[in-house]
């Protein structure tokens, strides 16, 4: 039998493993990584919205700033699928948190 590693970070903001644990609450997206810096990543999404004057629809896309916890920073890469969660305000721009990776960018949709 393998044991798994149990990874730990020293991350007080990390939902998982922090001291505080923030609390995560409202909405969770999903989204891909355009931009990922030191402690946090931008995602990118689209969403379809229906224009009435028109009777159609049309693709926007949306980003937001999400804290990358420093237990996911070695496995969170550009172009992965991630799911993030709505947490109380940690800075300026970033009231998200990165709860957990879908799909990686070479992993195939079999």
């Amino acid at each position: 039998m393998e044991k798994k590693q149990i990874k730990s970070c020293a991350d007080n903001l990390c939902p998982i493993h922090g001291k505080d644990k923030l609390k995560l609450r409202g909405r969770i997206f999903e989204g891909i990584v355009e931009k990922k810096l030191h402690g946090r990543v931008m995602i990118q999404f689209e969403r379809v919205i229906y224009i009435p004057k028109y009777e159609r629809y049309e693709k926007r896309k949306t980003k937001l700033h999400a804290r990358l916890p420093e237990c996911m920073e070695s496995e969170i890469n550009l172009g992965d699928l991630i799911e993030i969660a709505e947490c109380r305000p940690i800075s300026k721009i970033i009231h998200f948190i990165v709860t957990k990776k879908i799909k990686g960018k070479d992993e195939s949709n079999i």
